[in-house]
């Protein structure tokens, strides 16, 4: 059960944590972060790499990328993986995610503006 509110501010606290969550999923930013939601992603836990991206994104301060989800990108083999578009049309594609990967994505790609090559998908 969630801990009472017990004080104007601390609905305060919870009102603009709700609104950054919104925030950080509403609209098309300069970039995009797209975490794919098939049945083989959820399957491999891709919802928790919804999850991750937000937290991270947030603590992070993020405003200029926006969080969505879509379907089977057909690499079911590199489920959970994100696509990341940025604002050039220039496309990264992760794969094998999990908690740790996206924290790092976050802090070098997001807001260091460097892939993480290690974690990128080569293409065969």
């Amino acid at each position: 059960m969630a801990d009472r509110i017990t004080s104007p501010d601390q609905l305060k606290a919870l009102a603009e944590k709700a609104k950054a969550g919104i925030d950080l999923r509403d609209g098309r930013k300069e970039t995009q972060v797209t975490v794919h939601m098939g049945t083989c992603g959820i399957a491999a836990g891709a919802r928790e790499i919804v999850a991750a991206f937000m937290a991270e994104m947030a603590a992070a301060g993020i405003t200029t990328a926006s969080l969505h989800q879509t379907g089977c990108a057909g690499l079911c083999e590199e489920e959970p993986m994100t696509t990341i578009t940025q604002v050039d049309g220039s496309l990264y594609r992760y794969g094998l995610l999990d908690g740790e990967k996206v924290k790092t994505i976050v802090e070098q790609h997001l807001v260091g503006g460097s892939p993480v090559d290690a974690f990128l998908i080569k293409k065969t």
